[in-house]
């Protein structure tokens, strides 16, 4: 039996899946019920953080499976603790993350917002704009979403190094990585610095008044990782004071974030609603991917994408194996 979070909306296209097996969908108010007997488990509904609550009546789970990369929302002690395997989605958001990513550097050096504040007061004002080319980004995170990042701001002729777990040089898409012990050390040499690293107890809050400190003055922030990696009383701070020249945030520690909250009406600031990796059809390629684990797991095959439920994310050994 297959136990489906829901949210909102069911998720699309799942005829051949209740071709197999019986499936009970639920929203966050039934899932103790639903996961009573249930063999396999969909968290469709990724930002909920019901499933630690009801995780006493799993008696039978064997394969839990959520529709996001991240695994924060599911990765709780009696999880980790369990033989449950944990599978993710990673690979269908890399390229739209990408895309995003190198979109707003663009509209940072393009000053974009500025332009279209002067299209709406028909005001004809000519400024010069910068050269993307040539400037330096580090990546902090180096899981198949950072890389794909690197890939495309290369394409366009940035420089590009990687912060990851370890370090290393040669890296075919970083260059060099440098290890996260070391962040402060590389932060002052970059002109964007893309957060993507996953949410873990060791890089929570790890961009504090410190880490901003650091950074270049004139240098640009982007968060497409998760909220709570960004002490956001602290990335305030730093954009109000200068130290920073801008930040792209697309995930907060808070969401949906605060209509008080000072972000909104800061001119520097490019605010959007988790929505960077949502491209036309992600919801169908989120089923897509969990149908193919499925048709694996009741083959008895290996399963793609399964988590180190210690180290919170997809180890890069398994993903070159997968």
């Amino acid at each position: 039996m297959l136990a489906v979070l829901c949210g909102d909306t069911r998720p699309p296209d799942m005829r051949a899946i209740e071709a197999e097996a019986v499936v009970r969908y639920t929203d966050a108010a039934g899932l103790a019920d639903a996961l009573s007997g249930a063999d396999a488990f969909f968290v469709y509904d990724f930002l909920s953080t019901a499933v630690p609550g009801a995780w006493h009546a799993a008696d039978r789970l064997r394969w839990l499976h959520i529709a996001s990369a991240g695994v924060d929302p599911v990765l709780f002690p009696g999880l980790q603790e369990s033989d449950v395997v944990l599978t993710n989605s990673r690979g269908v958001f890399d390229g739209a993350i990408a895309e995003y990513v190198l979109g707003v550097v663009l509209a940072f050096a393009k000053d974009f917002a500025r332009s279209w504040d002067l299209q709406k007061q028909r005001r004809w004002k000519h400024r010069e704009s910068e050269r993307i080319s040539g400037r330096r980004v580090l990546v902090v995170g180096t899981g198949p979403i950072g890389r794909s990042i690197a890939r495309m701001l290369r394409a366009a002729g940035m420089s590009v190094a990687g912060v990851g777990r370890r370090a290393r040089e040669g890296d075919p898409d970083f260059g060099d990585v440098y290890a996260s012990s070391e962040l402060s050390r590389h932060l002052p040499g970059a002109d964007y610095v893309v957060a993507v690293a996953p949410l873990t107890e060791q890089t929570k809050g790890m961009f504090d008044a410190e880490a901003f400190a650091a950074m270049k003055p004139g240098s640009r922030f982007v968060n497409v990782g998760r909220g709570e990696l960004v002490v956001t009383s602290d990335l305030i701070g730093a954009l109000r004071d200068g130290s920073l020249a801008g930040a792209a945030l697309d995930v907060f520690d808070t969401e949906p974030l605060p209509a008080e909250s000072p972000l909104w009406t800061m001119e520097n600031v490019l605010i959007s609603p988790h929505m960077s990796g949502d491209f036309v059809g992600w919801r169908n390629t989120l089923v897509e991917v969990f149908a193919d684990n499925f048709r694996r797991w009741r083959a008895g095959e290996p399963l793609r994408n399964v988590v180190d439920k210690q180290l919170g994310y997809v180890p890069s050994e398994t993903l070159r194996q997968g």
